[in-house]
């Protein structure tokens, strides 16, 4: 958990919290963040990107090499190109080649000389360095410059153990990408997804979680049973997924800090597509009965199932609205696969697709503004996206077989997997549709799902 430190000018104030063990981790990390008083320079207007439109160059920022001696040297080029990869990813930065650079060995505690960076046409300049405490931990400052109006717009101080470095580096991306668009960023975050090896008619199947940019990657099943739809809770270190064993499939509780896995519930049919809950409390998935599926809430505390839809037609993957207020899933109940949307107590629902093809997959931004969905029609997947009322449909990315879309937490980007044939893999591509990104995986992988930001 990061601990934050708050400080003014003149002051600072210091708010502890414990540290808590992320996903599992053998050691619990603590991170401190310190806010950084602006070195006295002139303020003149400041820069920021304006995503609103999605008409925009990205933005030239500098990122050198944070400074450091021995082992901390090492550890500052390699956070130094975390971040620089990050913001790249976003699409919103051009992150500019260190071999143009007119300075390399830049003091984070100086006053930048602006001109070196203006030549090579930087707006924005990180410069950090890297440092060990006495207590053995790493020391992490950084100060985000506005180059052609020559102030600092933010600078931060982190500590952490060493094997953590990573998030830092990640950490502080998000607070470069909040600074510059006002919008959170979503870098220090995990993606839990299928890892699929072997051949494709006896695939083996695990799930996996791994950083948002393909770092880290942990297995969290051995492949014994097969297993789909891996989903976070948005609330505590929880995951449910399906897993198909000897029995019928069901639906399971795995703890990423314990290891602990538990069954949601017996049912007696095959159940389907389970996701949490806003607060976490609940479980809505799809159950088969009698040849039609419909959508049920579970509340996780006292296992109480309540049915919320009730049609001879095939109800599944249910996704909650934000706050709680709604649900959206798609029905093949006017004679093909359609998105619909009802009360999250259940009821009538009201059908918002109704382009050509089948779409499939809904979920709900977690801005509550978009529902990100799988269309298919004319023998091509698309993502895309839709406002709540089925208004606005656009589609971000089309190929042989796209499926499975996932929101970054700040509702910008989404993930989802692609199937040319040979096997699925990662891909995302934020609102604009034009920056689409592979993100690396050791093997295949399918059914991404997104955390929260991590606290």
């Amino acid at each position: 958990m990061r601990t934050l430190i708050a400080a003014t000018t003149n002051a600072r104030r210091f708010a502890r919290s414990p540290a808590s063990r992320l996903f599992a981790r053998a050691v619990a990390v603590a991170v401190a963040v310190v806010a950084f008083a602006a070195l006295m320079v002139p303020a003149r207007a400041e820069i920021t990107i304006d995503i609103s439109g999605g008409n925009f160059e990205p933005l030239p920022i500098a990122i050198p090499n944070f400074a450091g001696s021995g082992a901390e040297a090492q550890l500052g080029a390699q956070i130094a190109g975390v971040i620089a990869a990050d913001l790249k990813r976003s699409g919103l930065f051009n992150t500019l080649d260190q071999a143009s650079f007119v300075e390399r060995n830049v003091d984070p505690n100086a006053l930048p000389n602006f001109q070196n960076w203006r030549v090579i046409n930087a707006q924005a300049l990180v410069t950090g360095a890297i440092t060990r405490a006495g207590d053995g931990r790493l020391q992490a400052d950084f100060r985000l410059w506005d180059v052609f109006a020559g102030q600092q717009l933010t600078g931060q101080q982190f500590f952490t153990t060493p094997e953590n470095w990573r998030r830092v580096a990640h950490i502080i991306a998000d607070a470069i990408y909040e600074r510059l668009t006002g919008e959170k960023g979503y870098f220090d975050t995990r993606i839990v997804f299928v890892d699929e090896t072997g051949p494709k008619n006896r695939r083996v199947k695990r799930l996996a979680i791994m950083d948002q940019d393909g770092a880290n990657v942990r297995y969290l099943t051995r492949g014994e049973d097969l297993v789909i739809t891996p989903r976070f809770s948005p609330s505590t270190q929880d995951i449910t997924y399906m897993s198909f064993g000897q029995s019928d499939p069901r639906v399971y509780l795995l703890n990423l800090g314990t290891g602990q896995r538990q069954v949601v519930g017996n049912f007696p049919g095959m159940t389907f597509s389970p996701r949490f809950s806003p607060d976490g409390r609940r479980v809505v998935m799809s159950l088969e009965q009698g040849g039609n599926a419909n959508i049920y809430a579970m509340d996780i505390a006292t296992r109480a199932t309540t049915r919320l839809t009730d049609t001879p037609a095939i109800d599944t993957g249910p996704s909650f609205s934000p706050d709680g207020s709604q649900i959206v899933f798609e029905s093949d109940r006017g004679g093909n696969q359609q998105i619909y949307v009802m009360g999250a107590g259940g009821g009538g629902a009201t059908r918002i697709s109704f382009g050509q093809g089948r779409y499939s997959t809904p979920v709900w931004s977690p801005r509550g503004d978009l529902i990100a969905f799988t269309k298919q029609a004319g023998g091509r997947f698309s993502i895309g996206v839709m406002r709540p009322d089925g208004s606005g449909e656009r589609i971000l990315t089309e190929g042989y077989h796209n499926e499975g879309p996932t929101w970054a937490p700040n509702g910008r980007v989404i993930m989802f997997f692609r199937d040319t044939g040979s096997g699925p893999q990662l891909w995302s591509v934020d609102l604009t549709g034009r920056n689409e990104q592979k993100i690396p995986t050791p093997s295949f992988a399918s059914d991404p799902a997104w955390s929260p930001t991590l606290n």
